[in-house]
C-alpha cells in the first residue's frame, strides 16, 4: 500500500484530504475502518479514487486506463522505472501530469526517508534467502547428528547493496557459510562485518554516484563473470542483487556458469524484472535448466505485505509532504529531490535518463 493509517493521519494533519479506494489495504490486513478512523474517505473503487484527485499516490505505475482516468495538471508519485514504463511515461505527459519515479529519488543523506528504493530492498534480502532455503534441498546450517555431520550449505551474494547486505545477515542467522562479491570496494567492510568472506577480484573498482555501482562496460562484465565461475560452480545458493536504477540489469551469471554448478542447486534473482542478472530467469518463475533451479523473484515485497506498506508509506508520504505548503500540492523544482525524482512536467518528458531511452528509440 502507497498509504497506511499512519501516513494518512501525517497527510490529513497537513491539510490534505485523502481517498481510499474500498478493500485497497487488505492485502495487508489493513480493513477500511482503520483508514476511516484516520479521517480518509473510502470511495468505492479505482475511478472514484481517482476522479479530481490532485495528488495520486501508487505502489506500481498505473495503467494506461487510469492514465486516462487522471487530471491533467495532477501529480503521480509511484515506482516507475523509465527504462521499463516509457509507454507510461509519455501517457502521463501527454495528459499533463506530474510524475514523480520513487526510483529516481536521489541517494542522498537529506532523501534518506524518502528512499523507497532501500526500504523495499530490506525486504527483498530477507525475504529471498527465505525464497531460495524453500527450494534447495538440503539444510542451510550444519548438524551434527548421530547419523553422521551435515555440512552447512554455501552461499554467493552477489551484489551488497542493502538487499545484498540483508541477504548475507539472513543466510548468517540461518546458519549458511556466506560469500558476497560487489563491485565496489567499500562494501568489504560491510560484508566482513557481516560475517561473509567478501570475494576480490583483481578488477578496478567501480564506485557509482550516490553509493550505487555505475554501469559496466561489457568487456569488465566478461571479465567479471570468467573469474566469478568458480564460485558460482561451488555455490549451493547464488541470490544475485546487482540492479543500476533506470537500467536494464548486467548479467552476471551466464547460462554456461548455470551449467557448471551442481543438481539441486538454486539461484534466486532480484534483478529479474529489470532483464535478470542471469538470462535464464523469468519474471515470477521457476526455471529448472540442468538440475538447477532458477527462481526470477517478482515484487517479493508484496510477499510481506504489512512491514513492506508501512515502510514504503512513510518513504512516498515523507516525499509528498516535502511538496505540500498550507494544505496545497506546490512541489518546488528547485529542490534537489524534487527536480531528481520527476519524470514529467508542463507536458514534457523532464527526467534525462527518461529523455536519454526516448532519444535512443524505447518503444512507446
Amino acid at each position: 500500500m502507497a498509504a497506511v493509517p499512519e501516513t494518512v493521519a501525517k497527510m490529513k494533519a497537513a491539510g490534505l484530504d485523502v481517498r481510499i479506494q474500498a478493500g485497497a489495504g487488505l492485502g495487508a490486513f489493513l480493513p477500511d475502518e482503520v483508514y476511516a478512523e484516520k479521517g480518509a474517505t473510502v470511495v468505492p473503487d479505482a475511478t472514484s479514487a481517482l476522479d479530481g484527485a490532485n495528488v495520486v499516490l501508487k505502489v506500481q505505475p498505473p495503467s494506461l486506463e487510469e492514465v486516462a482516468a487522471m487530471s491533467s495538471g495532477s501529480a503521480l508519485i509511484s515506482f516507475l522505472p523509465p527504462s521499463t514504463s516509457m509507454p507510461v511515461v509519455q501517457a502521463l505527459a501527454e495528459r499533463g501530469v506530474t510524475a514523480f519515479s520513487l526510483e529516481l529519488v536521489p541517494r542522498t543523506s537529506r532523501a534518506q526517508a524518502m528512499d523507497a528504493l532501500s526500504s523495499q530492498a530490506l525486504v527483498a534480502g530477507y525475504r529471498c534467502v527465505l525464497l531460495a532455503a524453500q527450494r534447495l534441498p538440503k539444510f542451510l546450517p550444519m548438524f551434527v547428528t548421530a547419523a553422521g555431520t551435515v555440512p552447512p550449505a554455501k552461499v554467493l551474494v552477489l551484489g551488497t547493496g542493502v538487499a545484498g547486505l540483508q541477504a548475507i545477515a539472513t543466510a548468517r542467522r540461518l546458519g549458511a557459510v556466506v560469500e558476497a562479491y560487489d563491485v565496489r570496494a567499500a562494501a568489504k567492510d560491510e560484508v566482513q562485518s557481516l560475517g561473509a568472506t567478501f570475494i576480490e577480484l583483481p578488477l578496478e573498482t567501480q564506485e557509482g554516484a550516490g553509493g550505487y555501482a555505475k554501469e559496466q562496460s561489457e568487456d569488465f562484465l566478461r571479465r567479471q563473470r570468467e573469474l566469478l565461475g568458480q564460485r558460482v560452480a561451488v555455490a549451493d545458493i547464488v541470490i544475485t542483487t546487482a540492479a543500476i536504477p533506470g537500467r536494464r540489469a548486467p548479467v552476471l551469471v551466464t547460462e554456461e556458469m548455470v551449467a557448471g554448478m551442481r543438481p539441486g542447486s538454486v539461484i534466486v534473482d532480484l534483478a529479474a524484472e529489470s532483464g535478470g542478472n542471469c538470462p535464464l530467469s523469468r519474471p515470477g518463475e521457476d526455471v529448472m535448466h540442468g538440475g538447477v533451479i532458477i527462481h526470477g523473484v517478482r515484487n517479493v515485497p508484496s510477499t510481506l505485505p504489512l512491514n513492506a506498506s508501512q515502510l514504503l508509506a512513510r518513504n512516498i508520504s515523507t516525499l509528498l509532504l516535502l511538496m505540500v505548503k498550507d494544505g496545497q500540492f506546490v512541489p518546488d523544482f528547485a529542490d534537489d529531490i524534487v527536480a531528481g525524482c520527476c519524470l514529467t512536467h508542463d507536458g514534457q518528458v523532464v527526467h534525462p535518463v527518461a529523455r536519454d531511452l526516448l532519444e535512443k528509440g524505447v518503444p512507446a
